[in-house]
Protein backbone atom coordinates (compact mmCIF):
# COMPACT_ATOMS: atom_id res chain seq x y z
CA UNK A 1 0.00 0.00 0.00
CA UNK A 2 2.49 2.47 0.79
CA UNK A 3 4.64 1.75 -2.46
CA UNK A 4 1.33 2.80 -4.20
CA UNK A 5 0.87 5.78 -2.07
CA UNK A 6 4.33 6.93 -2.82
CA UNK A 7 4.23 6.24 -7.14
CA UNK A 8 0.98 8.27 -6.64
CA UNK A 9 2.72 10.87 -4.99
CA UNK A 10 4.97 10.86 -8.04
CA UNK A 11 3.03 10.75 -10.59
CA UNK A 12 1.10 13.47 -9.20
CA UNK A 13 4.36 15.42 -8.57
CA UNK A 14 5.47 15.06 -11.75
CA UNK A 15 1.79 15.97 -13.46
CA UNK A 16 2.01 19.23 -11.28
CA UNK A 17 5.35 19.79 -13.05
CA UNK A 18 4.73 19.07 -16.28
CA UNK A 19 1.56 21.20 -16.21
CA UNK A 20 3.45 24.27 -14.78
CA UNK A 21 6.31 23.77 -18.34
CA UNK A 22 3.47 23.41 -20.49
CA UNK A 23 1.62 26.08 -22.49
CA UNK A 24 -1.96 24.34 -23.10
CA UNK A 25 -4.41 26.16 -25.66
CA UNK A 26 -8.03 24.94 -26.07
CA UNK A 27 -9.55 25.87 -28.94
CA UNK A 28 -12.87 24.42 -30.58
CA UNK A 29 -15.65 24.54 -33.21
CA UNK A 30 -19.10 23.57 -33.53
CA UNK A 31 -22.11 23.20 -36.52
CA UNK A 32 -26.22 23.16 -35.83
CA UNK A 33 -27.31 22.02 -38.93
CA UNK A 34 -30.65 21.34 -40.32
CA UNK A 35 -31.92 19.84 -43.40
CA UNK A 36 -33.86 17.27 -45.64
CA UNK A 37 -35.24 16.25 -48.69
CA UNK A 38 -37.41 18.49 -50.78
CA UNK A 39 -37.81 15.33 -53.24
CA UNK A 40 -36.11 12.49 -54.11
CA UNK A 41 -36.22 8.59 -55.70
CA UNK A 42 -34.34 6.44 -53.22
CA UNK A 43 -33.19 3.39 -54.26
CA UNK A 44 -36.75 0.68 -54.09
CA UNK A 45 -34.40 -2.09 -54.82
CA UNK A 46 -32.54 -1.90 -52.07
CA UNK A 47 -35.53 -0.53 -49.42
CA UNK A 48 -33.68 2.81 -49.21
CA UNK A 49 -36.20 5.69 -48.83
CA UNK A 50 -35.59 9.20 -50.80
CA UNK A 51 -32.55 10.14 -48.99
CA UNK A 52 -29.72 12.74 -49.60
CA UNK A 53 -26.09 10.98 -48.22
CA UNK A 54 -24.42 14.14 -47.47
CA UNK A 55 -21.76 13.00 -45.59
CA UNK A 56 -19.89 9.50 -46.65
CA UNK A 57 -17.59 8.36 -43.56
CA UNK A 58 -20.36 9.59 -40.97
CA UNK A 59 -23.61 8.61 -43.08
CA UNK A 60 -24.77 11.83 -42.31
CA UNK A 61 -28.24 10.68 -44.34
CA UNK A 62 -31.50 13.24 -44.47
CA UNK A 63 -34.80 11.99 -45.28
CA UNK A 64 -38.01 13.80 -45.98
CA UNK A 65 -38.42 14.33 -42.21
CA UNK A 66 -36.57 17.60 -41.30
CA UNK A 67 -33.38 16.53 -38.99
CA UNK A 68 -30.83 18.70 -37.18
CA UNK A 69 -29.07 16.17 -35.69
CA UNK A 70 -26.93 14.44 -39.25
CA UNK A 71 -24.48 17.15 -39.50
CA UNK A 72 -24.67 18.95 -35.95
CA UNK A 73 -21.19 18.69 -34.00
CA UNK A 74 -19.56 20.10 -31.50
CA UNK A 75 -15.77 19.78 -31.33
CA UNK A 76 -12.90 20.54 -28.62
CA UNK A 77 -9.38 20.59 -29.54
CA UNK A 78 -6.74 20.69 -26.82
CA UNK A 79 -2.22 21.62 -27.42
CA UNK A 80 0.37 21.14 -24.60
CA UNK A 81 3.33 22.79 -26.01
CA UNK A 82 6.16 21.74 -24.12
CA UNK A 83 9.73 22.89 -24.02
CA UNK A 84 12.29 22.31 -27.06
CA UNK A 85 9.60 21.87 -29.47
CA UNK A 86 7.57 19.44 -27.94
CA UNK A 87 3.77 19.49 -27.84
CA UNK A 88 1.09 17.00 -27.68
CA UNK A 89 -3.06 17.50 -29.76
CA UNK A 90 -6.21 16.09 -28.85
CA UNK A 91 -9.36 16.47 -30.74
CA UNK A 92 -12.29 15.25 -29.43
CA UNK A 93 -15.71 15.12 -31.55
CA UNK A 94 -19.61 14.91 -30.61
CA UNK A 95 -21.69 14.16 -33.55
CA UNK A 96 -25.40 14.23 -33.78
CA UNK A 97 -25.33 11.72 -36.52
CA UNK A 98 -23.87 9.48 -33.68
CA UNK A 99 -26.09 10.73 -30.94
CA UNK A 100 -23.70 13.09 -29.71
CA UNK A 101 -21.24 10.19 -28.15
CA UNK A 102 -17.98 11.86 -27.69
CA UNK A 103 -14.57 10.20 -29.75
CA UNK A 104 -11.26 11.05 -29.93
CA UNK A 105 -10.42 11.71 -33.28
CA UNK A 106 -6.96 13.01 -32.96
CA UNK A 107 -4.68 12.29 -30.51
CA UNK A 108 -0.79 12.85 -31.41
CA UNK A 109 2.66 14.13 -30.18
CA UNK A 110 4.70 16.19 -32.26
CA UNK A 111 8.40 17.25 -32.20
CA UNK A 112 9.75 19.98 -34.18
CA UNK A 113 13.42 18.55 -35.30
CA UNK A 114 14.50 22.29 -36.47
CA UNK A 115 12.90 25.00 -38.94
CA UNK A 116 12.37 22.27 -41.48
CA UNK A 117 11.41 19.46 -40.08
CA UNK A 118 8.86 18.20 -37.79
CA UNK A 119 7.78 14.42 -36.87
CA UNK A 120 4.37 13.42 -35.67
CA UNK A 121 3.35 10.14 -34.49
CA UNK A 122 -0.17 8.99 -32.90
CA UNK A 123 -3.87 9.00 -34.19
CA UNK A 124 -4.43 11.73 -37.31
CA UNK A 125 -6.65 12.61 -39.97
CA UNK A 126 -6.35 10.98 -43.24
CA UNK A 127 -4.62 13.27 -45.49
CA UNK A 128 -6.34 12.18 -48.58
CA UNK A 129 -8.27 15.51 -49.55
CA UNK A 130 -7.54 19.44 -49.76
CA UNK A 131 -10.34 19.26 -46.95
CA UNK A 132 -9.06 16.37 -45.11
CA UNK A 133 -7.38 17.65 -42.07
CA UNK A 134 -9.71 20.18 -41.01
CA UNK A 135 -13.16 18.49 -42.66
CA UNK A 136 -14.95 18.77 -39.33
CA UNK A 137 -14.29 22.29 -38.96
CA UNK A 138 -17.10 23.74 -41.05
CA UNK A 139 -16.29 27.63 -40.60
CA UNK A 140 -12.91 26.53 -42.54
CA UNK A 141 -14.43 26.05 -46.06
CA UNK A 142 -17.38 27.94 -47.80
CA UNK A 143 -19.85 24.94 -48.66
CA UNK A 144 -22.18 23.52 -45.65
CA UNK A 145 -19.78 20.14 -45.98
CA UNK A 146 -17.31 19.15 -48.81
CA UNK A 147 -19.01 18.14 -51.82
CA UNK A 148 -20.00 14.61 -51.04
CA UNK A 149 -19.31 12.86 -54.15
CA UNK A 150 -15.50 13.50 -53.77
CA UNK A 151 -15.10 12.82 -50.13
CA UNK A 152 -16.56 8.91 -49.92
CA UNK A 153 -13.77 7.25 -48.33
CA UNK A 154 -14.69 4.80 -46.13
CA UNK A 155 -11.88 5.57 -43.70
CA UNK A 156 -10.68 8.58 -42.53
CA UNK A 157 -8.25 8.41 -39.76
CA UNK A 158 -4.91 5.96 -39.37
CA UNK A 159 -2.81 5.45 -36.02
CA UNK A 160 1.09 5.92 -37.51
CA UNK A 161 3.53 8.28 -37.83
CA UNK A 162 4.67 11.51 -40.96
CA UNK A 163 7.25 13.93 -41.36
CA UNK A 164 6.61 17.37 -42.15
CA UNK A 165 8.88 19.08 -44.21
CA UNK A 166 8.17 23.10 -44.72
CA UNK A 167 10.53 25.73 -46.77
CA UNK A 168 10.14 28.63 -48.62
CA UNK A 169 11.19 29.39 -52.48
CA UNK A 170 11.06 33.02 -53.44
CA UNK A 171 7.44 33.84 -53.47
CA UNK A 172 6.36 30.09 -53.05
CA UNK A 173 5.60 28.28 -50.27
CA UNK A 174 6.48 24.49 -50.13
CA UNK A 175 5.43 22.20 -47.58
CA UNK A 176 5.77 18.23 -47.82
CA UNK A 177 3.81 15.51 -45.77
CA UNK A 178 5.15 12.09 -45.62
CA UNK A 179 3.04 9.52 -43.28
CA UNK A 180 2.78 5.74 -42.83
CA UNK A 181 0.57 4.01 -40.58
CA UNK A 182 -2.76 1.31 -40.69
CA UNK A 183 -6.46 1.56 -39.13
CA UNK A 184 -9.01 -0.98 -38.76
CA UNK A 185 -12.28 0.64 -38.54
CA UNK A 186 -14.51 -1.96 -36.68
CA UNK A 187 -18.41 -2.02 -37.33
CA UNK A 188 -17.13 0.85 -40.37
CA UNK A 189 -20.50 3.41 -40.17
CA UNK A 190 -20.34 3.96 -44.35
CA UNK A 191 -20.03 -0.18 -44.96
CA UNK A 192 -21.69 -1.31 -41.99
CA UNK A 193 -24.91 1.05 -41.69
CA UNK A 194 -25.69 1.85 -45.56
CA UNK A 195 -24.03 -0.15 -47.88
CA UNK A 196 -23.41 -3.80 -46.61
CA UNK A 197 -26.44 -3.39 -43.92
CA UNK A 198 -24.36 -5.88 -41.61
CA UNK A 199 -21.54 -5.21 -39.26
CA UNK A 200 -18.15 -4.43 -41.48
CA UNK A 201 -14.74 -4.31 -40.09
CA UNK A 202 -12.46 -2.64 -42.53
CA UNK A 203 -9.12 -2.63 -42.23
CA UNK A 204 -6.15 -0.42 -44.06
CA UNK A 205 -3.17 -1.45 -43.66
CA UNK A 206 0.65 -0.85 -45.24
CA UNK A 207 -0.59 2.68 -45.73
CA UNK A 208 2.43 4.55 -47.49
CA UNK A 209 1.35 7.92 -48.16
CA UNK A 210 3.06 11.69 -49.17
CA UNK A 211 1.15 15.47 -50.02
CA UNK A 212 3.58 18.48 -51.57
CA UNK A 213 1.70 21.88 -51.31
CA UNK A 214 3.12 25.42 -52.59
CA UNK A 215 1.34 28.64 -52.91
CA UNK A 216 2.08 31.77 -53.84
CA UNK A 217 -0.74 34.82 -52.61
CA UNK A 218 -3.32 33.95 -55.40
CA UNK A 219 -2.33 30.36 -56.85
CA UNK A 220 -2.27 26.84 -54.90
CA UNK A 221 -1.18 23.52 -56.17
CA UNK A 222 -1.65 19.99 -54.15
CA UNK A 223 -0.71 17.04 -54.83
CA UNK A 224 -1.20 13.66 -52.90
CA UNK A 225 -0.78 10.26 -53.34
CA UNK A 226 -1.24 7.01 -51.00
CA UNK A 227 -0.63 3.08 -51.24
CA UNK A 228 -2.49 0.80 -48.86
CA UNK A 229 -3.43 -3.02 -48.36
CA UNK A 230 -7.12 -3.76 -47.49
CA UNK A 231 -8.72 -6.58 -45.55
CA UNK A 232 -12.25 -6.73 -44.50
CA UNK A 233 -14.37 -8.90 -42.34
CA UNK A 234 -18.38 -8.86 -43.18
CA UNK A 235 -20.37 -10.36 -40.41
CA UNK A 236 -17.07 -12.18 -38.81
CA UNK A 237 -16.21 -13.70 -42.11
CA UNK A 238 -13.16 -12.49 -43.76
CA UNK A 239 -13.98 -11.21 -47.63
CA UNK A 240 -11.48 -12.43 -50.39
CA UNK A 241 -11.27 -10.71 -54.22
CA UNK A 242 -9.84 -13.61 -56.40
CA UNK A 243 -9.33 -15.61 -53.48
CA UNK A 244 -7.18 -13.54 -51.98
CA UNK A 245 -7.76 -12.16 -48.36
CA UNK A 246 -6.14 -8.82 -49.20
CA UNK A 247 -6.39 -6.13 -52.02
CA UNK A 248 -4.28 -3.39 -52.53
CA UNK A 249 -5.51 0.27 -53.36
CA UNK A 250 -3.89 3.53 -54.86
CA UNK A 251 -4.99 6.90 -54.57
CA UNK A 252 -3.87 9.70 -56.76
CA UNK A 253 -5.11 13.22 -56.27
CA UNK A 254 -4.56 17.00 -57.04
CA UNK A 255 -6.24 19.99 -56.15
CA UNK A 256 -5.69 23.73 -57.57
CA UNK A 257 -6.63 26.79 -56.07
CA UNK A 258 -6.82 30.26 -57.46
CA UNK A 259 -8.21 33.57 -55.97
CA UNK A 260 -8.97 36.98 -58.15
CA UNK A 261 -9.43 39.30 -55.83
CA UNK A 262 -12.87 38.87 -54.30
CA UNK A 263 -13.45 35.43 -56.84
CA UNK A 264 -12.25 32.13 -56.09
CA UNK A 265 -12.14 29.27 -57.88
CA UNK A 266 -11.32 25.82 -55.69
CA UNK A 267 -11.15 22.18 -57.98
CA UNK A 268 -10.25 18.56 -57.05
CA UNK A 269 -9.50 15.55 -59.43
CA UNK A 270 -9.04 11.99 -57.85
CA UNK A 271 -8.27 8.56 -58.83
CA UNK A 272 -8.72 5.49 -56.52
CA UNK A 273 -7.47 2.45 -58.50
CA UNK A 274 -8.49 -0.70 -55.91
CA UNK A 275 -8.22 -4.23 -57.06
CA UNK A 276 -11.83 -5.94 -58.04
CA UNK A 277 -13.49 -2.46 -58.12
CA UNK A 278 -11.49 -1.01 -61.08
CA UNK A 279 -11.20 2.84 -61.02
CA UNK A 280 -13.05 5.40 -59.06
CA UNK A 281 -12.64 8.87 -60.36
CA UNK A 282 -14.07 11.96 -58.26
CA UNK A 283 -13.78 15.67 -59.26
CA UNK A 284 -15.12 18.86 -57.88
CA UNK A 285 -15.12 22.42 -58.61
CA UNK A 286 -16.44 25.34 -57.45
CA UNK A 287 -16.87 29.23 -57.87
CA UNK A 288 -17.75 32.09 -55.45
CA UNK A 289 -17.94 35.83 -55.27
CA UNK A 290 -16.80 37.25 -51.43
CA UNK A 291 -19.46 40.42 -51.16
CA UNK A 292 -18.29 41.84 -48.33
CA UNK A 293 -19.51 39.38 -45.32
CA UNK A 294 -21.99 37.76 -47.87
CA UNK A 295 -20.58 34.49 -50.64
CA UNK A 296 -22.93 33.33 -52.73
CA UNK A 297 -20.86 30.04 -54.17
CA UNK A 298 -22.13 27.32 -57.38
CA UNK A 299 -20.09 23.90 -57.14
CA UNK A 300 -20.42 20.27 -58.94
CA UNK A 301 -19.12 17.13 -58.02
CA UNK A 302 -19.08 13.78 -59.33
CA UNK A 303 -17.29 10.48 -58.77
CA UNK A 304 -17.29 7.35 -61.57
CA UNK A 305 -16.62 3.84 -61.06
CA UNK A 306 -15.33 1.72 -64.29
CA UNK A 307 -12.70 -0.36 -65.53
CA UNK A 308 -12.67 -4.23 -64.71
CA UNK A 309 -13.25 -6.93 -62.06
CA UNK A 310 -10.45 -9.15 -61.12
CA UNK A 311 -12.02 -11.43 -63.00
CA UNK A 312 -11.33 -9.61 -66.68
CA UNK A 313 -15.13 -8.55 -67.28
CA UNK A 314 -15.87 -4.80 -67.50
CA UNK A 315 -17.69 -2.71 -64.93
CA UNK A 316 -20.71 -1.51 -67.29
CA UNK A 317 -22.81 -0.38 -63.97
CA UNK A 318 -20.36 1.17 -61.42
CA UNK A 319 -20.93 4.05 -59.03
CA UNK A 320 -21.66 6.89 -60.70
CA UNK A 321 -23.35 10.05 -59.51
CA UNK A 322 -22.74 13.57 -59.52
CA UNK A 323 -24.32 16.49 -57.28
CA UNK A 324 -24.73 20.52 -58.51
CA UNK A 325 -24.98 22.96 -55.20
CA UNK A 326 -25.60 26.17 -55.02
CA UNK A 327 -25.49 27.84 -51.56
CA UNK A 328 -25.07 31.36 -49.76
CA UNK A 329 -22.31 32.31 -46.60
CA UNK A 330 -23.01 35.26 -44.42
CA UNK A 331 -20.30 36.15 -42.46
CA UNK A 332 -22.44 37.68 -39.52
CA UNK A 333 -20.33 37.59 -36.89
CA UNK A 334 -16.11 37.30 -36.78
CA UNK A 335 -16.01 33.96 -35.44
CA UNK A 336 -20.03 32.71 -36.91
CA UNK A 337 -21.31 31.82 -40.19
CA UNK A 338 -24.59 31.01 -41.80
CA UNK A 339 -25.04 28.94 -44.62
CA UNK A 340 -27.71 27.76 -46.69
CA UNK A 341 -27.43 25.11 -49.44
CA UNK A 342 -29.58 23.31 -52.14
CA UNK A 343 -28.05 20.06 -53.51
CA UNK A 344 -28.93 18.29 -56.62
CA UNK A 345 -27.97 14.69 -57.06
CA UNK A 346 -27.99 12.38 -59.59
CA UNK A 347 -27.67 8.85 -58.97
CA UNK A 348 -27.12 7.03 -62.57
CA UNK A 349 -26.52 3.42 -60.96
CA UNK A 350 -28.55 0.85 -60.49
CA UNK A 351 -26.79 -2.13 -59.58
CA UNK A 352 -23.76 0.35 -57.29
CA UNK A 353 -27.08 3.16 -56.49
CA UNK A 354 -25.90 4.81 -53.55
CA UNK A 355 -29.11 6.82 -52.27
CA UNK A 356 -31.10 7.75 -55.48
CA UNK A 357 -31.45 10.64 -57.21
CA UNK A 358 -32.72 13.90 -54.45
CA UNK A 359 -33.49 17.39 -54.43
CA UNK A 360 -32.56 18.38 -50.92
CA UNK A 361 -32.15 21.87 -48.68
CA UNK A 362 -29.80 22.95 -45.73
CA UNK A 363 -28.75 25.00 -43.91
CA UNK A 364 -26.97 25.85 -40.35
CA UNK A 365 -24.50 27.82 -37.92
CA UNK A 366 -20.58 26.85 -38.27
CA UNK A 367 -18.62 28.89 -35.63
CA UNK A 368 -14.62 28.18 -33.89
CA UNK A 369 -13.82 29.26 -30.45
Amino acid sequence: MRTKVYAATVACALLAQGSAQADIDFTGFASITAGKVLSGDGVPHYDVPPTFLADYPIVSAYTEDLSFKQESLFGLQVKATLSDGLSATAQIVSRGADNFNTTFEWAYLSYEVNDNWTIQAGKKRLPLFYYSDFYDVGFAYVWLRPPADTYTWQVFNYNGINALYTTQVNDWSVSANFYTGEEESVNNRLLSQFFFIEPTTEIWKDIFGAVVNTSNDWLEFRFTAMTYTNERYRSGVQQTWGGSTERDGTFLGIAVNATWGDTFLLTELNKLKLDDDGELDSLMVSVGHNFGSVTPYLSYSKLDQTGEYLDGSPITDGEDHDTTSVGLRYNFHPSAAFKVQYDIVNDNSYEYAVAGDSKSLTFGIDLVF
